[in-house]
């Protein structure tokens, strides 16, 4: 609606005014003439009696509105109006018709005279039920502002305080009148005020209510931060203009405070719910430390730094509980040796923090360096932490970045393992009580994390010194072989297994070339492979066949699963039902399977005899050809039983290549075994490098990199005896052959340029022929090998093995295998096919000859 106004000498006469009292209240107005009828009737009047004027004027108001039984005291106060008095009071009425509706006016009536002089009246009219209802609203209103329980201000259009209530005069001081006129900017601060202004502008502007704005600030003659909630909303006059904005405030402090805890305990469990899930998945000393700060920065604090004891890393052992050893460090420091493993930071350029340096001389001012190691002086409130075991919490120094630090030492199972520094940097919330319980929480399970990984680094480190001390050590070396070898233990991550391989030189320049694995891992796996090792070499010396040897480790490793080593199947023991099967106590009740190859090679005919438990398949690689798998039986693993091993044998000429090795080479999650077996083909083809190139060539073409498992590689090639180094004369069995026997060795050893042996050489095979006649069977052979040391054998048919016993002195004979054992380097008998050989070894002139016999160990003999 428009509005139109006119200024006057300082009269402001407007249509419509807007805000008048008028607005609120009922007010009417009509004349009496001087014969006490109705002379004017205004609208107002109309629209309060709900009569228009053309049906009241020249009407008695008494007759016409009042009720009957009042009527005769209405004339006598007309009278008295139309007389000259005035006159004020409630008089009831009623609106003409049938349907007429009552009520009650208040009316004041001023005597007016007309332009004839005559007496006559004006009545002013107010409706006394609009006049009720604004009591009424009137005191609902103060019960509302005055005796609310929250602060109450109503803003004017300007935005200044129009009125507050009581409750916001207590907060913020004063009487509740002494707020008039201020403004936000009185009670709030400037980024507040700002926020408060813009809100209250928008409610007058819009009039949409704001609800729940929440500000924060302080009263007068309090430190203490307080949040409100403030609702807003716009407040109309009776003409519907707004007049201002109406501000109801909440104080909900407690309730911030207590949202704020319980976001603060939903953080944390969260935060220890990834802890649990991210410390420890690795079983490192370091990685622990690192996925603690992880998860810790910038989670729960802005900088982080972990220290572990020294002699932790080293291996060493610690009593439990103790952390100050005695004396001191080098610079005066007391306390055990440290050193930084971790350190993380969410603030940009950042220094190593050292909480206390500068208090304690803990450390220069730069920090500790990561990986240095480190002494906190005993009244430090590092050292403080670490020798009663509790987390301290030390202020930021003027100038530093920290302001805030929690020590806290990690602790796991009574043993202190480390310190663990948590900082937060100028501007963060200092930690508190519940920071501190979650801290240790933290350093707990990671003390835990990090304990664990000690005991697994400790035993893991005892399985490969035992695992490594079983090996072959340095370079093997074998008669008409070039050997290299590679053994890669798995991981830090993975437990060790029982991967191993042998070089074993055998009678004859013969070589015994064994691989195998043991299933499983652990150190039970590692000490499983450690007696089928010590059994391989036992029964290698027995010079049984390939085949026999695999057949008494099956034996021997279905054993080692029940109580006392006992076999499976002997008297009192019973059979076990199956290789995956325990009885009984699982302690004492163990299945080992293990697979092997057993290969022996002979220098001399450059032939290779192997059998095979269970085991990948040996490759070959012939001189220009492509690399092969020796396929032939392949028996089940030893520790399985029930089955023979058969043997297979391959001719391998000049230059070939032969190689052994385990499953960890080939076979990774990440690609099937085909396609491992058919790289490791394609990395041993066209190799006439340098042997130790060739292992070095493999391990890097193939994917050896994932640690999963063991990795054994063998190599063998192929360097037989040449024709001029072999001499092999069959001999009739008759005793002249003792001489002859000793002929062809003297010219033999004359041609190798070995006079320096001939008398030894003549002497001892003048022994093993004449045993061979005596208590041997059919032709007799002699064979002179020479490579790295000289061998004699003499072979017969007869299947009565020599035994050395010592001779009483009235015997005539009985001395002579004394002798061979006296005067070689070895001696020993085998079987054969067609009966059994005896050798003996002697070193070269020019190598580690065997030295000459005393007196006293010629006399020995008699």
């Amino acid at each position: 609606m428009s509005e139109t106004s006119e200024t006057a000498n300082d009269v402001v006469w407007q249509r419509n005014p807007p805000g008048s009292i008028y607005d609120y209240i009922s007010v009417a107005s009509f004349s009496i003439g001087p014969e006490g009828l109705v002379d004017q009737w205004s609208a107002r009047a109309a629209e309060l009696f709900g009569v228009p004027a053309e049906q009241v004027r020249g009407k008695d108001p008494v007759e016409a509105f009042m009720p009957a039984e009042l009527r005769s005291r209405g004339h006598r106060r007309i009278a008295e109006i139309l007389d000259g008095r005035e006159w004020t009071g409630l008089v009831p009425f009623r609106t003409p018709g049938e349907r007429g509706t009552g009520g009650v006016a208040e009316i004041y009536v001023m005597p007016t005279e007309t332009e004839r002089g005559e007496r006559a009246a004006v009545c002013i009219v107010v409706d006394v039920r609009a006049l009720r209802r604004i009591e009424t609203e009137l005191a609902a209103s103060q019960a509302i502002f005055g005796q609310s329980p929250f602060g109450f201000l109503l803003f004017g259009a300007d935005l200044t305080v129009q009125r507050a209530n009581q409750r916001f005069a207590t907060v913020f001081g004063g009487s509740a009148d002494d707020h008039r006129g201020r403004r936000v900017e009185d009670y709030l601060p400037r980024h507040e005020a700002e926020r408060m202004t813009a809100a209250l502008r928008h409610v007058l502007e819009t009039g949409e209510p704001v609800t729940d704005l929440q500000l924060v600030g302080t009263v007068p003659d309090g430190a203490e931060r307080r949040h409100w909630s403030i609702n807003l909303y716009r407040v109309h006059g009776g003409a519907g203009r707004p007049i201002g904005v109406a501000s109801l405030g909440i104080d909900v402090t407690r309730r911030q405070n207590a949202a704020r805890e319980a976001a603060s305990a939903r953080r944390n469990l969260a935060l220890l719910n990834e802890a649990s899930a991210r410390i420890g998945n690795s079983l490192d000393l370091e990685t622990t430390a690192r996925e603690l700060l992880d998860v810790a920065v910038p989670g729960f604090c802005d900088l982080a730094s972990v220290d572990l004891l020294q002699s932790l890393l080293t291996g060493e052992e610690a009593p439990p509980g103790r952390w100050d050893a005695p004396g001191a460090g080098p610079d005066g420091r007391g306390g055990a040796a440290l050193r930084r493993v971790a350190f993380a930071s969410a603030v940009s350029d950042a220094p190593v923090l050292n909480p206390g340096a500068g208090r304690d001389g803990a450390g220069a001012p730069g920090g500790i360096e990561l990986g240095a190691v480190h002494r906190y002086p005993l009244d430090s409130p590092c050292g403080g932490a670490l020798r009663s075991g509790r987390a301290r919490t030390v202020p930021g120094e003027e100038g530093g970045l920290a302001q805030s630090t929690l020590v806290v030492p990690m602790v796991a199972h009574d043993t202190v393992v480390g310190l663990v520094q948590f900082s937060r940097a100028k501007g963060s919330e200092p930690f508190g009580e519940r920071d501190r319980g979650l801290a240790a929480e933290l350093a707990a399970r990671a003390a835990v994390c990090i304990d664990n990984a000690r005991l697994y680094r400790r035993e893991h480190e005892r399985a490969l010194i035992l695992q490594r001390s079983l090996l072959p050590p340095g370079d093997p070396e074998a008669a008409g072989l070039d050997i290299a070898c590679r053994y890669l233990p798995g991981n830090t991550a993975t437990e060790v297994g029982g991967d191993w391989f042998d070089v074993i030189e055998l009678p004859g320049h013969r070589t015994a070339l064994v691989i195998g694995d043991v299933m499983g891992r652990g150190l039970r796996a590692a000490v499983a492979m450690g007696e089928l090792r010590t059994a391989v070499r036992t029964l290698a010396q027995l010079d049984l066949e390939p085949a026999e040897v695999l057949s008494h480790l099956d034996e021997i490793a279905r054993g080692l699963g029940t109580p006392g080593n006992a076999r499976p199947g002997a008297r009192g023991i019973p059979q076990q039902p199956g290789p995956g099967r325990r009885g009984g106590d699982p302690e004492l009740s163990e299945v080992y399977l293990a697979t092997c190859v057993y290969a022996v090679y002979d220098a001399v005919t450059r032939r290779c005899t192997f059998a095979n438990a269970g085991h990948l398949p040996p490759a070959l690689v012939e001189p220009g050809e492509k690399a092969l798998l020796l396929e032939g039986p392949i028996g089940v693993p030893l520790g399985v039983g029930g089955e023979p091993f058969e043997e297979v044998e391959v001719d391998l000429p000049e230059g070939a290549l032969l190689a052994l090795y385990t499953d960890g080479l080939v076979e990774s999650r990440d690609h099937p075994l085909d396609e491992g077996l058919q790289a490791f083909r394609s990395a041993l083809t066209d190799q006439p490098r340098a042997l130790e190139d060739v292992c070095d060539h493999v391990l890097s073409t193939l994917d050896t990199r994932h640690g999963e498992d063991d990795i054994a590689l063998l190599l063998a090639r192929v360097q037989g005896l040449p024709a001029e180094a072999v001499g092999d004369w069959r001999l009739p069995r008759e005793p002249r052959s003792v001489g002859r026997a000793r002929e062809l060795a003297r010219a033999q050893l004359t041609t190798w340029d070995l006079e320096p042996l001939v008398d030894t050489v003549e002497l001892l095979v003048s022994e093993l022929v004449t045993n061979a006649l005596r208590y041997g069977e059919g032709e007799i052979r002699l064979r002179l090998l020479r490579d790295r040391t000289l061998v004699c054998e003499v072979w017969d048919a007869g299947l009565v093995q020599p035994r050395r016993r010592r001779a009483r002195d009235t015997d005539e004979g009985g001395r002579g295998l004394q002798l061979v054992g006296l005067l070689s380097a070895g001696w020993g008998s085998r079987r054969t096919p067609r009966g059994k050989t005896v050798w003996f070894e002697l070193g070269l002139p020019d190598g580690d000859a065997a030295a000459e016999p005393s007196v006293e160990q010629l006399l020995s003999m008699f």
